[in-house]
């Protein structure tokens, strides 16, 4: 009888630590991610700022011509994708709703090429992905091999400033991030920045590399993210243990 009383008890308290643990990983997990949340956030209301500046200058540039059809469609499809964004924005409450966002941004960039195009008598933009180095300055017109600091040569998406700055050997145009004290490549913002990145690139061209650790310094995130987990699950047993047996009187 003693024995079997003995194992109950050791049960219920590998049960009680289990509990406690998991409680505090939760815990620390949803810390982690709102931390992660308000930089990336903040990054996509300022595309979303970038777009409505863009429509304010289309809409001067449009004064004096009259719209056809198509081009009236295309502007309202673009006015539509920037009330869409503020929406979409607002509901953001993890990194991964802001891929709907930057979808619906590079369309409203798309849809702001095509008037262009169409006042000017032009053929329509072939629909390519954004500048790699950064995604409000719109469509970009080429792929130019780009090679940065410690990292490998890949073919990249570029504006047409960019592409001449990076076949001119100069440095591209890149939009930067705070991390901590220091001012990164977006793309190495960490993994709360990925889903930013899908919604602009898809899940192909850069995004096969961008946040995988086969380019980019900085891009081992992931592996660092299941290190931490790893680390922070020990850790919670441990101190569920210590939490418990610090109610008891030896």
């Amino acid at each position: 009888m003693d024995t079997l009383l003995g194992l109950l008890v050791v049960l219920a308290v590998i049960g009680v630590v289990v509990t406690v643990a998991g409680r505090r990983k939760q815990a620390r997990e949803l810390e982690r991610r709102t931390s992660e949340l308000e930089p990336v956030k903040k990054l996509a209301f300022e595309d979303i700022t970038a777009l409505g500046e863009q429509l304010q200058e289309l809409d001067l540039d449009l004064t004096g011509h009259e719209l056809d059809a198509g081009t009236n469609a295309d502007y309202q499809r673009a006015l539509d994708a920037y009330e869409a964004a503020k929406t979409a924005g607002d509901r953001i409450t993890e990194p991964e709703h802001i891929k709907h966002v930057t979808e619906i941004l590079e369309d409203g960039r798309y849809a702001i090429a095509c008037v262009r195009a169409r006042v000017a008598g032009e053929a329509l933009p072939t629909r390519r992905p954004p500048c790699f180095f950064d995604p409000r300055h719109g469509l970009s017109v080429a792929d130019v091999p780009y090679t940065p600091p410690g990292g490998t040569q890949r073919d990249v998406p570029a504006c047409t400033l960019d592409a001449q700055r990076v076949r001119a050997g100069a440095e591209p145009d890149i939009r930067q991030v705070m991390v901590g004290s220091q001012r990164v490549p977006y793309w190495q913002g960490g993994r709360a920045y990925q889903p930013y990145a899908m919604g602009y690139f898809g899940a192909s061209g850069p995004m096969e590399w961008m946040f995988m650790g086969m380019l980019f310094s900085g891009g081992f995130d992931a592996l660092g993210g299941l290190a931490e987990g790893i680390g922070d699950g020990l850790g919670g047993i441990g101190e569920g243990i210590g939490d418990l047996f610090d109610g008891f009187d030896f």
